[in-house]
Parts: structure tokens; C-alpha cells; sequence
């Protein structure tokens, strides 16, 4: 029977042939459909369901969590993830089964469904709790949480949106102010409305 010319001869071996169809089986494609694309799930993404290396892994169920553990964003962030969790995750429901259903129905991801059922089994499970996102606006110190839940889970994001923005500025100013006059007296532990006091009378005094 005559080639076609669009034939193109398969020079694998049968070993690569054989990984192959088991990679077919253990890792799950994405799929594509004009702009909208879910992800190719990896043997990573599952050992990660099962046996989480960190704390981004371990709550990554609940959204936007922070990946790193450095930082002051995390040292905020912690306290919510935590609660969220802890009334997110009913008792009887082991966390890795959120996971499971955070990987395989909402792609890992708060704005993709991969599988519907499964997304809405979590939703369910979870009572829709979850971090939106977060982030920094104006200033470094300046953060923004955006969560889907109860009022005390917005109360206590607002809360430390407050002392998040508050410690920042102090830190700020008090920066500022050593910059103009190194020998101030004057730090981060005075209040953003006596650093500020300071501060522009010490600019008062390098303009006059």
C-alpha cells in the first residue's frame, strides 16, 4: 500500500513506546479550547496532593496562598490561612481530599474549572471558604486581601490589612527621618502621626 506523503516514520524504540503509553497514564493533558486552557497535571501536582513539602502545598487548596514562607507578607498572611482553614476543613474530611478536588476540579487555580462536579464537590465541602488574592498597592506596606467568607474572616483581613499598613509606615517614616537627622531619637516605635510631625519639621528646617 502506497505512503502518503504526509507519512512520518516512528523511529522510537519499543521502550520509548512502552514509557510513553505509562506516561500517558500517569500524567492527565490539558486541554485547550480557543483562550481558555486548563493545565497538564504532572506527577509534582499529585505527589503534592499526598504529601505536601510546605505551607504553600499543604493550604494551597484555600487559593491564593503565599508560595514563600521569607517575608513579612507571609508572617501576616499566616494567621488568616490558618483560620481559614481550620473552618474551612470539616473534621471528618482528610485535607489531602480538598487538595485532590482543588487539583482535579478547579485546575489549582481560583479562576479555572477543569471538572465541574468535583469543583462544586469542594465549594460544598469547603462551604466556598477561600483567599481571592492578595497584594501590595501603593506603598510595599500597603496590602490588599480580597476573601470569599464569614464576616470574622473579613474582620480579622482587615485587621491585618491595619497593622500591616500601620508597622510599614512607621518604618517608613522612621527611615526617613534617620536619613535627615541620624542621631534622632526617633523610630519605628513612636506613632505614624508623631513620625510624620517630625518628619516634616525636619523638612521644614533643610528647605528654610
Amino acid at each position: 500500500m502506497k505512503k502518503s506523503k504526509f507519512y512520518l516514520k516512528d523511529n522510537k524504540s519499543f521502550k520509548e513506546k512502552a514509557v510513553d503509553f505509562l506516561q500517558s497514564l500517569l500524567f492527565w493533558k490539558g486541554r485547550r479550547k480557543r483562550m481558555i486552557h486548563t493545565m497538564d497535571i504532572s506527577l509534582d501536582d499529585i505527589r503534592a496532593v499526598f504529601f505536601p513539602k510546605d505551607f504553600y502545598e499543604k493550604y494551597r487548596y484555600l487559593g491564593s496562598v503565599p508560595y514563600s514562607e521569607a517575608g513579612e507578607i507571609f508572617k501576616a498572611m499566616e494567621p488568616l490561612v490558618i483560620y481559614m482553614d481550620y473552618k474551612a476543613k470539616q473534621w471528618w474530611c482528610p485535607r489531602f481530599v480538598l487538595r485532590f478536588l482543588h487539583l482535579f476540579g478547579d485546575d489549582n487555580s481560583i479562576v479555572r474549572v477543569r471538572n465541574r462536579r468535583l469543583s462544586e464537590l469542594k465549594c460544598k465541602l469547603t462551604k466556598g471558604y477561600g483567599i481571592v488574592d492578595y497584594k501590595t498597592k501603593w506603598q510595599w506596606y500597603d496590602l490588599r486581601i480580597s476573601i470569599s467568607g464569614t464576616k470574622q474572616m473579613q474582620d480579622l483581613a482587615d485587621a491585618i490589612e491595619c497593622k500591616f499598613y500601620d508597622d510599614g509606615a512607621r518604618e517608613d517614616l522612621a527611615n526617613q527621618i534617620k536619613d535627615i537627622d541620624p542621631n534622632t531619637k526617633y523610630n519605628k516605635g513612636y506613632t505614624v502621626g508623631t513620625l510624620e510631625t517630625e518628619l516634616d519639621r525636619l523638612e521644614a528646617k533643610q528647605q528654610s
